[in-house]
Formats: structure tokens, sequence, C-alpha cells
């Protein structure tokens, strides 16, 4: 009917009407595709803020993991020590607990993480969907800095490999079956490491694997570079906790 109106009015050669209806169809035009591309970008941004939400459980995973390795690594450095003392020959340390220690010192726990996690999930489209900028920037962050510092081969080092080259099969499988990590019930993606451990082998067995640790006197310089290595780890971990820890709180508060 108003495409008829239209050809009506050029007939009569009414120009003023014509020019009327063009400017009512291209108004139109003009508004509805408004209308369209804002309903469009409240469905993004609805979307976006569902994001946001379901991020949640993820950075919680994060954040557990980080607490549990704060334990898990404190642990380590307390086997540590004791391993230290056995190479000293502490009286206070016997073989066994002075092999077992050198094996569980090289104990390691990491999580893979880095910036494609976050970027899978937010890529620039989503960002710029963000009103918050706290939100947007802490974002933006943890898809962009550098994960090599708290990626595995950190801490597998040479300590974890040569003292494992050390300590007889029989034994090492022991300690795996007996007291390797350990699923936290609560927690069931994080682990904890047993503070003690007691096997049910000879004496006689650790005695002959603790002499075996003793000849190579090398292990003492690389397990210090070991403990050395997990704590740069822990503190580059802490940095990247601290930023993820910030953009729980900040997605808290925009949604």
């Amino acid at each position: 009917m108003f495409l008829h109106r239209i050809v009506d009015h050029l007939k009569t050669q009414n120009w003023t009407a014509v020019g009327l209806d063009l400017a009512i169809v291209i108004v139109g035009v003009f508004v509805g595709t408004q209308v369209s591309n804002w309903n469009q970008g409240r469905l993004q941004k609805r979307e976006t803020a569902q994001l946001l939400v379901e991020l949640k459980p993820a950075l919680n995973t994060f954040t557990d993991f980080f607490a549990a390795a704060k334990i898990y690594y404190a642990t380590t450095h307390d086997y540590s020590d004791r391993a230290f003392a056995g190479w000293r020959r502490d009286p206070n340390v016997s073989n066994e607990q002075f092999v077992i220690a050198a094996y569980q010192a090289s104990q390691i726990y990491t999580w893979g993480l880095n910036g494609e996690n976050w970027a899978s999930i937010f890529g620039s489209d989503q960002l710029r969907d963000i009103n918050d900028a706290d939100v947007r920037l802490g974002l933006t962050t943890l898809m962009t800095i550098s994960y090599d510092q708290i990626d595995s081969v950190v801490t597998n080092t040479a300590y974890r490999e040569d003292v494992r080259q050390v300590i007889p099969e029989d034994i090492q499988d022991a300690i795996r079956a007996n007291c390797d990590d350990q699923v936290v019930p609560e927690r069931p993606l994080t682990v904890r490491l047993p503070r003690t451990c007691d096997l049910p082998l000879a004496d006689a067995k650790f005695a002959e694997a603790a002499a075996m640790l003793r000849s190579h006197p090398e292990l003492i310089g690389k397990l210090r570079w070991h403990r050395a290595a997990v704590a740069a780890f822990m503190r580059d971990y802490s940095t990247v906790d601290q930023l993820t820890r910030d953009l729980q709180s900040d997605i808290d508060k925009a949604t």
C-alpha cells in the first residue's frame, strides 16, 4: 500500500509527497537497523555478563590450587630439611626417614595455566562488552601476562630426576603406593602430600639406599637449587594468584 502511494505521487508529480515518503522509508530503515543493533548489543552484553558469572568457578579453582600449593610446598620444604639432615648424618634422622625425605623433597605440584585459557573464554569482542573497567583490565592482564615462570618445567629440576636414579625402585614404588599425593576430599581438584611416611620395608634396605645417596654428595647442591626454583615458582604464582583474587573481587562488585 505504501509503495502504491509513492507510485501515485510520482504519476501526479507530487514531489513534496514523494520526498516525504522517501524520508519515511529512510528513517524507518535507520530506526529498524538501530533497534536491531541495540537488541544484538543487549544480548551480547547479557551473554558476557553470564560468562563472567560462569567464570567464577574457574577462578575459585585456581585460587584453591594456589592455597593447596602453598601447603604442598611447605611440606616438601620440610622433607628437604630432613634430607639435608640425613646427608649430615644427623642422629635424629633415621636411614628410612632420610631416604623417604630425599624422595619426597623432589615431589612437585603444578597446574597447567596460560593466557590461552582465559582468551578461549573471553575474546576481544567480549572484552569490549564488559562495562566495568576494572574487570576488563583484570581479564586483559590474565590473558596477556607471561606464564613461563609458573610452568612445570621450572620445578622439574635436575634434582628430581637424579635422586630418583639413585633411590632403589622398590623403595620408590612403596613411597608412591603409601605416601603419594592425596586428593583433598572437599576439593577434589587439589591434592596434598602426607607430612610423614612409614614404609613396611627392612631396615637393611634403607641403610643400603642411604649409603647410595651419601655416595652422591652432588645431590645436596642440586636439592638447594631445587628449593630455590620452587621458591621462585611460588613467588611468581603468588603474583598471578593476587591478580586472580583482585579479578574475583571486581567481578563480584560488577555482578
